[in-house]
């Protein structure tokens, strides 16, 4: 019986990462049904985990479109590859959105998917922990749900999301505890501290290998805790349908200068120099970065 091989889903993959540096590689040219990446999204948690890591080719998400009348492909391949637009994780953007805001849909995308598995509709007193993209995207999505009053806790004192609607910011000292906390930094036993008895922890942002809750304090508590990862099971449909839903809600109800605050586009070949910034006080203010490939 003949082996077949397996379906290639991307190529040209223009970054590899690890002993704690990026290095740039040249493009490859597309191969048939591909499209090309254009620009990609960069994840701060992610590209510091793999920068730490063995060598390995880096990225996050990758936009690219087959011309310029189409709407975005969101594709989970390496930053700035080429790729196969029916890939799996790929999602489809409405036609006119702009690549930021393209990007900022796909990380309230995930907690849209992860708000629906947390059973309370109750928002009334909901604590974010972070200040990242994947916070920012969770605050933009408690406010689509109707949310106020959205406690941000953050150690940083200017954060751009402070400019989100509904959003208080506090530091950790001041934040109380809240009915739902919702983890959006990766701190998870920070997170525990800040949930009210009886309350719900929710795990949105990825915590690090190892990382443990105090499985006696939660018992004490009566707290619930709920995994809130994008990936996991769901409805057939349901990945695209909540990135729609996000599409559509930031483009009726944004206000385009805070896109403005809240993305920022590098050239593609500053990867190296940005990468080297992600665990540096001065690194980029804005939580949602950008690679252009179109000239790099």
């Amino acid at each position: 019986m003949r082996e077949e091989k397996p379906v290639r889903r991307y190529t040209g993959a223009r970054i590899h990462v690890g002993g704690g540096r990026a290095r740039l590689l040249a493009g490859a040219a597309p191969e048939p049904g591909m499209v090309v990446g254009r620009f990609s999204v960069i994840s701060p948690g992610t590209e510091r985990r793999h920068l730490a890591g063995p060598d390995r080719e880096a990225g996050y998400m990758t936009l690219g479109r087959a011309d310029d009348a189409a709407g975005w492909v969101l594709a989970p391949v390496p930053h700035g590859a080429a790729f196969d637009p029916a890939c799996p994780g790929a999602v489809t953007a409405p036609v006119g959105m702009a690549p930021g805001l393209v990007a900022l849909a796909r990380f309230q995308q995930m907690a849209c998917l992860g708000l629906g598995r947390v059973p309370t509709d109750d928002l009334s007193d909901v604590v974010v922990v972070g200040s990242g993209p994947v916070a920012l995207g969770c605050v933009l999505e408690l406010s689509r749900r109707g949310a106020t009053g959205i406690r941000v806790v953050t150690a940083r004192r200017h954060a751009p999301i402070g400019r989100a609607p509904g959003v208080i910011r506090v530091p950790s000292k001041d934040a109380g505890r809240g009915r739902l906390v919702i983890d959006a930094a990766g701190a998870p036993a920070s997170a525990a501290t800040l949930t009210a008895p009886g309350g719900i922890l929710g795990l949105l942002g990825t915590p690090a290998d190892g990382d443990a809750l105090d499985a006696l304090q939660v018992h004490r508590a009566g707290c619930s805790v709920v995994g809130m990862h994008e990936l996991a099971p769901g409805a057939e449909g349901a990945y695209q349908a909540a990135f729609t839903t996000a599409c559509h809600w930031l483009t009726r109800h944004l206000d385009p200068a805070l896109a403005t605050l809240w993305c920022r586009t590098m050239p593609g070949d500053k990867a190296p120099e940005l990468f080297a910034l992600l665990d540096a006080p001065a690194r980029p203010a804005e939580p949602v970065l950008l690679l252009d490939w179109r000239t790099a």
